[in-house]
């Protein structure tokens, strides 16, 4: 995690081989995964003291191939509930300092109690 603030974290991912597709860019499946941590963490920032949070539903577009020297991905909480929280994030390559949008998730999470 790169940044982390109420309702809104960035999460870092260089680029590695052994994490790739057939075509050399960065597994979807590694995106995802980006993303669904970083909703998740936006959704824990802003959960009550008592709370984890589960993923429960989230829609990825993949928008590029995912070609680059590190990934970024923003997420942040849209709107908070007593149970489920919405969140939206975008996963961005950077090349040199540049950054290109690659994917894009809308994500709902939930907010569990922790058992006593």
């Amino acid at each position: 995690m790169t940044s982390v603030q109420p309702g809104a974290v960035e999460i870092r991912c260089g680029f590695d081989e052994k994490l790739t597709q057939q075509n050399g860019f960065m597994h979807a499946g590694v995106i995802t995964s980006i993303l669904d941590s970083a909703c998740g963490y936006a959704a824990l920032s802003v959960a009550p003291e008592d709370c984890e949070v589960l993923s429960v539903e989230f829609k990825v577009n993949l928008l590029a191939p995912a070609a680059g020297e590190a990934f970024v991905a923003r997420a942040s909480v849209k709107r908070g509930g007593k149970t489920l929280t919405i969140c939206a994030a975008d996963c961005f390559a950077v090349t040199k300092g540049r950054e290109k949008v690659v994917a894009t998730m809308l994500a709902t999470m939930m907010n569990v109690r922790e058992k006593s």
